[in-house]
Parts: structure tokens; sequence; C-alpha cells
């Protein structure tokens, strides 16, 4: 029976983390013997959002696959760069996209492998039903992929809870994101998809959520709407480790954390 290693990280939080996480990943991808490594690039630039020239280095550094978030489009020379690179996604159920995918089918270990990107109504502006957009990417794709993985970008740990045990057996593997504080409800649901409420972040260990402390504390303590920077320091890469089957189950998912 074939079988394909994923491996997911968590939100990239700002241009040093990023930098680390590609001085990490090749030893990361051979340790954990990865056959496919996804990234949440979404917010990788030090000023917010994304930026091509930091997702090319991740692709140079050994990841296969970006994912997005509710940050992906923010900065413009974005939207004609995921034109241009399919194997980096943003939301697919954005309610106006503006370039780029939701979703893309890579081979891997010898399996066809969909990844989507779906991001979450609660508390976030600018998308559509995330249940819905997976139902018909799933009917859309039906007979295109062996196993089908997604990225969820969603601040509710209910909504994504609720997402995932959806489509429990329909997806083989459902991560959480956007948070970056990681959860301990790593397991595997009982139609064998692999699933946590949130990957967690990488990002300074010394922190909040990745950017600097004392700007935090501002913020909360006074209303000032600031520019949030990110820490500098130790950098924690935190992601989750799943086996998939040739059939769709999810055979194990293994917490993933290491300080660079």
């Amino acid at each position: 029976m074939k079988t394909v290693k994923l491996l997911f990280l968590a939100d990239v939080c700002g241009e040093a983390a990023l930098s680390a996480l590609c001085r990490a990943l090749p030893d990361l991808r051979r340790e954990t013997k990865a056959n496919l490594v996804i990234v949440n690039a979404e917010n990788c630039a030090d000023d917010n959002g994304a930026h091509p020239a930091l997702c090319e280095a991740l692709f140079d550094a050994g990841a296969d696959v970006l994912t997005g978030g509710n940050h992906t489009l923010k900065k413009p020379e974005m939207r004609d760069w995921l034109d241009d690179h399919p194997r980096a996604l943003r939301p697919i159920n954005l309610t106006h996209p503006t370039g780029g995918e939701g979703s893309v089918i890579v081979e891997s270990g010898g399996l066809r492998v969909l990844v989507a990107n779906f991001l979450g109504q609660a508390f976030l502006s600018g998308t559509d039903n995330p249940f819905e957009a997976a139902d018909r990417l799933l009917e859309k794709a039906c007979g295109d992929y062996d196993v089908a993985v997604c990225d969820f970008h969603a601040e509710a740990s209910a909504e994504k809870g609720a997402f995932a045990r959806d489509f429990d057996g329909r997806f083989s593997v459902v991560v959480g994101t956007h948070t970056h504080v990681p959860t301990a409800d790593l397991q595997i649901l009982p139609h064998s998809t692999g699933f946590v409420t949130d990957l967690g972040m990488c990002g300074a260990r010394e922190s909040v959520l990745g950017v600097r402390i004392e700007e935090s504390i501002r913020r909360f303590r006074t209303g000032e709407p600031l520019r949030y920077r990110p820490a500098a320091g130790e950098v924690v890469l935190m992601g989750a480790l799943f086996d998939v089957a040739e059939d769709g189950r999810c055979l194990s998912a293994e917490r993933i954390e290491t300080v660079c």
C-alpha cells in the first residue's frame, strides 16, 4: 500500500522566522522523511502579508505548497505572482478573489494529492461559506486525486472543529491555522481524518503570537491602533506530520516542534 508523509508547518511570522525556517527545512524534511511539505506563508513579511521574493525563498528551501489566509492578497504584487505559481494558494472561498487559486493537485509518493485552502467566516470578513466551497471543490475534482488535505485558516476553534468533523473521511487531513497558538487536540477522527484545531506558528518564542511583546501590551492597554512588528530572538517552528494511505485514511499524526 502506498503512503505519503505530509509535513504541515504553521503560520510563518515575519522575515526572521522565515529565514530560520529556510535554514532548518532541509534537515527537518530529511528527519521526518516527509514526501510533501506544506507551509502557511500568509504573514511571512515583516510589514504584514506575504511577498513574492519571500515565498520563492520558501520554495527554494524545499516547501512544495504554500497556503494562505486573510492577509495573502494584501500586497498588490502578490496577485500576478500567484497566477504564475499554482503551488502558492490563497483561500478558495474569498468573496472577491484577485489572483491565484485556492487548490492544487500535486504528485507525491506516487499519489495525487489535492491541497486546498479555506478561510473561516466567524470573526472574519470577505468570505463565502467554506463548507459549501469544500463540497463544490471535492465534487469538481472527484476522480482527479487520491488524497485530499486542507488548511482551514480561521479564528474560531468551533468552526474549525465543525468543518473537520463534517468532512471526516472526505479530507484525509484538516489542519487549522491563524491563531498562532498550538492546540492539544491533534487526533485522528472516527472516519480516519487527521485533525488539529491549530498548528501554532513559526515565530519568535519570546513574543505575543509572534509579535513584539511591548507592542501587544501597549495596544491592549491603550487601544492605540499600532502596526505590529515581528519579535526578534529564538525561533520556534511548529507543525504536524501525517502519514496518509492511498485509500485516504490518515494512519498517524505527530506534533512537530523544533527551536532554531
